[in-house]
C-alpha cells in the first residue's frame, strides 16, 4: 500500500515537481497544495496538452483524483478563475467534487500585487526578483493578521466590514509610503463579486475533508511549489519566498498538522538552474549557459524570463535534500545532457581560501566559489529509456555519482517531459 507522500524541490525552484505529480497521482486518491501561490509554476505534459499550472494541484488532470487547495496557499482568486477556465477549455473538468479550496485559505488582494510592483521598484537594482504576483505583501499581512480568509465571504456583511477595516489601513501604506492610488471598499467589492465569490461552492473545510478521508483509508500526496533553497527560514534569504517550502510544513499547510506523511520524494535536476535574484554558486554565463538553457528550454513558466543556469551542484542539493528529509530522489532532465562530451558537477566551494562541502550561511554564498569535477558523457539519445539497463553506461555512472554524493536513492529518472519518459528504479539496479 502506497504511503502518504510529500513531492518536493530539493534546489532553488523548477525542478520538475508537477511532471512527478502527474506521473504518480494514479497511486494517490488526493493531491494537495499546501503552500505558495500563482507566483511559480508546474508545467505538466500528458495526454491532454501542455500546461503551466500555478495554484491548481497537478492532480486535477486524473479522473478520480480531489484536489486541495490548502489553508497555507496565498489564495489569489483571479489567478485561480483564470487557470480554471484554461484547463476546462483543455477539456478538463474543475468541478467542487475533484477541487476543494480551505475555507481559511487567505485571500490575495489586487493590492498585494500592486505593493509587490511598487516595493520592487522602489528597490531598483537591490529588487530580489519578485514575479510581483504579491507574495510577499501577502504573506507580511497574513502574518499581522491583517488577511480575509475565504470562508469569510459566506457571512457578507461581516466580510465587508473586516475588508473596510483593512482596507483603511492598506491605503495609509500605498498612499503613504509610494504615493499610489488608493482602492475603494466598492472597487475591492466589485473584485471580490468577479472573481472571489464565484470559488465559494469549491470552499470547504478541507482539514476535516482530509480527516475524513485518512479515516477511509485514501492516500494523500502532497505537492510543495519553488525548492528546500527559496524556503523563508532555511533558504538563502533574503532572495526566498515568503513561504515554508518543506516537507515539514505539508499537514499544517494542507489543513490536518497530526498528518505524518513517511515517503518524501526530492525533486532534482540533472544540472542546475534558478530563476530569480540571488547567490547561485555554480552559475554559467555566456554561450555555455546559453547552449544548456536552449537545450533544457529553460524559461520559467509563469513569467517566461531566462533562467539562470550550471552545472549540478551537490553542495546545495545535499543540502536541501537533509532539509526536506528525503526518503528517495527524482533525477529529471536527464535527457538534456546527452549532447555534452564531460558532464561537470560542482562537488564544492571554496570560501575564503578553504574548500568546504558544507552549504554556507546565506550572507557568506556571494564570496563561495565553486569547485568542478567532469564526468564522461554519453553522446547518446537517452530519450527513449524505460528501464535501466536501457541507459548507456555513462549516463548509469552519473546518476550513481549523484546518488552517492547526496546520499539518497535515486528512484526515478526522467529523460523527457512527458508522462511515460521516464526510467523507474529499483535499488537493485546498481
Amino acid at each position: 500500500m502506497e504511503k502518504d507522500c510529500v513531492i518536493v524541490g530539493i534546489d532553488w525552484g523548477d525542478e520538475g515537481k508537477g511532471r512527478m505529480v502527474d506521473l504518480i497521482t494514479s497511486d494517490y486518491d488526493v493531491v494537495v497544495r499546501y503552500q505558495g501561490g500563482g507566483n511559480a509554476g508546474h508545467t505538466v505534459i500528458n495526454e491532454y496538452g501542455k500546461f503551466a499550472l500555478h495554484l491548481l494541484p497537478s492532480g486535477i488532470f486524473r479522473k478520480g483524483v480531489v484536489n486541495v487547495l490548502g489553508n497555507g496557499v496565498a489564495l489569489d482568486p483571479e489567478n485561480l478563475l483564470n487557470e480554471i477556465e484554461g484547463v476546462r477549455a483543455q477539456g478538463i473538468s474543475v468541478t467542487p467534487e475533484n477541487l476543494k479550496i480551505s475555507d481559511r485559505a487567505s485571500i490575495l488582494f489586487p493590492w498585494h500585487r500592486k505593493q509587490d510592483e511598487l516595493e520592487e521598484a522602489r528597490l531598483k537594482d537591490k529588487k530580489f526578483g519578485s514575479t510581483k504576483q504579491g507574495i510577499a505583501p501577502f504573506y507580511s499581512d497574513k502574518y499581522q493578521k491583517k488577511t480575509v480568509m475565504l470562508g469569510e465571504l459566506f457571512q457578507e456583511e461581516k466580510a465587508l466590514a473586516h475588508v473596510k477595516d483593512i482596507l483603511d489601513w492598506k491605503n495609509l501604506l500605498l498612499q503613504g509610503v509610494y504615493g499610489a492610488e488608493p482602492y475603494s471598499v466598492e472597487e475591492i467589492d466589485a473584485w471580490l463579486d468577479k472573481y472571489a465569490r464565484k470559488l465559494l461552492p469549491f470552499v470547504c473545510d478541507t482539514g476535516a475533508f482530509l480527516k475524513n478521508a485518512k479515516a477511509e483509508g485514501k492516500k494523500v500526496l502532497f505537492e510543495a511549489q519553488l525548492g528546500a533553497l527559496r524556503d523563508l527560514d532555511f533558504g538563502i534569504y533574503p532572495y526566498t519566498t515568503s513561504s515554508n517550502t518543506l516537507a515539514s510544513y505539508a499537514p499544517i499547510g494542507a489543513g490536518l498538522p497530526a498528518l505524518r506523511p513517511e515517503r518524501v520524494i526530492g525533486v532534482i535536476k540533472a544540472y542546475s538552474t534558478c530563476v530569480g535574484e540571488g547567490p547561485f554558486v555554480c552559475e554559467w554565463f555566456g554561450e555555455e549557459a546559453e547552449k544548456l538553457r536552449e537545450a533544457g528550454g529553460e524559461y520559467g513558466a509563469k513569467t517566461g524570463r531566462p533562467r539562470r543556469v550550471g552545472p549540478l551542484d551537490v553542495v546545495a542539493t545535499r543540502y536541501g535534500v537533509e532539509l526536506q528529509g528525503a526518503t528517495e530522489i527524482a533525477l529529471t532532465k536527464l535527457d538534456v545532457l546527452s549532447y555534452m562530451d564531460e558532464i561537470p558537477v560542482c562537488t564544492a566551494y571554496e570560501v575564503d581560501g578553504k574548500i568546504t562541502k558544507e552549504f554556507p550561511f546565506p550572507s557568506r554564498l556571494g564570496e563561495a566559489r565553486p569547485v568542478t569535477e567532469y564526468l564522461k558523457g554519453w553522446k547518446k539519445d537517452v530519450s527513449k529509456a524505460r528501464k535501466w539497463e536501457d541507459l548507456p553506461k555513462e549516463a548509469q555512472d552519473y546518476v550513481l555519482y549523484v546518488e552517492k554524493e547526496i546520499g539518497c536513492f535515486i528512484s526515478y529518472v526522467s529523460v523527457g517531459p512527458e508522462r511515460e519518459s521516464v526510467v523507474i528504479r529499483s535499488k537493485q539496479d546498481k
